[in-house]
């Protein structure tokens, strides 16, 4: 017999920390290799962590609610063999790359395959893994575009839609994880204090995220806000002829991918806003690709989900990605490589009755739009006061980079095809 020290894996890309949501073992149990051991919760989602050998759990390290550092030791098995067997496998799973039997699931993100008879591993997280499978993709015959060869949700959709060649080549991880150099679970003691009628709730996962990136954000990016009323009576009357249209592909057919269009057709036309500033260098990234961050309310926090290309996508395209995307960040069962990578965001409360308010920019994004409700109110048309829509809309902007006329004539662009939907129609790619 001999010991195995399982150390947290890397479970996605710029992952340092986690925190242990759940073990599914005690000290004293057997686990079975590919057997789930614990859910880790990032600052990005919920990810299941498969035992990576069979054995007996000797010492657990980490407990529920402590955060973990990718890297060090959060369990010691008892396994079959000697010392160096031992030692050797825990070698091969540090690097990602476990010793697999042909037709078992693998270990934090990885799915064995064979190759001319010879044993190759797929890097994927878990959730890539059963979007493979939900929808009939074989994973081993995938090309990974993420770090060391990882396969997305992204590269899945691709290969289903015919958008990527089958890879002959077996898929490898040329470098170990950067561990962080912290040796042991750090211990942070989950617990809740109730004293009089205060109660102490500890800064965890996602919320601790947002709260640091939320500091960056407006510590960093001088805000100015902008405010603007839409005249939404056109809107409204396209969006209520397109859901019969939607609904016969079980389309769930909102305002945001109108929105998310007339967006676009502004930062085409004003595109500082469609940038970030790289600081260090002292450059200004003009990007001449529209991936369009969504803010969505869950649970656990605010998240944005990435809708990437949203340019080359239909109105019904849009609608799909968004309803999906939404629902899954609502479950935490967003792959990482979908909360990464936006180049402007929309964040919007309408659906809570909010009209103005002043989003914080995404950084390192230069602005954001924010979508209030859409009311009924009096306004001056043609000299008369009549009744009409109004949805309201507030831009958040990086005054280092957009000068205040830039932003006021980016949002009266936006403003004008959301009135103007067939003008909108004419501007679609």
């Amino acid at each position: 017999m001999a010991a195995f020290e399982f150390k947290l894996p890397d479970v996605g890309e710029g992952i340092h920390e986690g925190e242990v949501v759940k073990l599914y073992v005690k000290e004293g149990d057997s686990i079975e290799e590919f057997d789930t051991f614990a859910e880790i919760q990032t600052d990005k989602a919920v990810v299941e962590i498969p035992a990576p050998v069979s054995g007996t759990v000797k010492e657990l390290r980490a407990k529920e609610g402590e955060i973990a550092i990718v890297g060090s030791v959060i369990a010691v098995f008892e396994v079959e063999g000697e010392a160096g067997e031992a030692s050797e496998e825990a070698e091969v799973k540090e690097e990602g790359q476990p010793v697999q039997e042909e037709g078992k699931q693998a270990a934090v993100g990885t799915a064995p395959t064979m190759d001319a008879g010879k044993r190759k591993n797929v890097l994927a997280m878990p959730s890539v893994r059963k979007l493979a499978r939900d929808l009939g993709v074989d994973i081993t015959q995938i090309a990974g575009t993420g770090k060391h060869g990882r396969i997305t949700a992204e590269d899945v959709h691709a290969f289903k839609t015919g958008g990527q060649v089958a890879t002959q080549t077996a898929v490898q991880a040329d470098h170990q994880p950067t561990p962080n150099k912290a040796k042991e679970v750090v211990i942070e003691k989950t617990k809740i204090e109730i004293e009089g009628t205060e109660e102490r709730i500890p800064l965890r996962g996602i919320r601790r995220t947002i709260s640091k990136r939320m500091v960056e954000s407006k510590h960093t990016a001088p805000h100015v806000t902008i405010m603007d009323e839409v005249d939404a009576t056109e809107l409204i009357a396209l969006r209520k002829w397109g859901k019969d249209l939607a609904a016969e592909r079980d389309t769930k057919l909102t305002y945001l991918p109108f929105i998310m269009k007339a967006v676009i057709a502004g930062l085409r036309e004003f595109p500082t806003l469609n940038a970030s500033i790289d600081d260090e260098n002292e450059e200004i990234i003009l990007k001449h690709y529209y991936h369009m961050g969504l803010a969505a309310a869950t649970d656990n926090g605010l998240m944005v989900p990435v809708i990437k290309d949203a340019d080359r996508k239909s109105i019904f395209d849009l609608a799909d990605e968004i309803t999906d995307k939404a629902t899954r960040a609502r479950q935490m069962k967003l792959d990482p490589s979908e909360l990464k990578g936006s180049t402007f965001t929309i964040t919007n409360i309408g659906s809570f009755g909010g009209m103005f308010f002043t989003p914080i920019i995404n950084y390192p994004e230069v602005a954001i739009l924010g979508v209030g409700t859409i009311k009924e109110k009096p306004v001056a048309v043609n000299g008369e006061v009549v009744i009409r829509p109004q949805m309201f809309v507030s831009l958040s902007f990086d005054h280092r980079l957009i000068d205040g006329d830039v932003a006021a004539r980016f949002l009266s662009r936006v403003k004008q095809l959301l009135e103007n939907p067939k003008l909108l129609m004419m501007e679609m790619r």
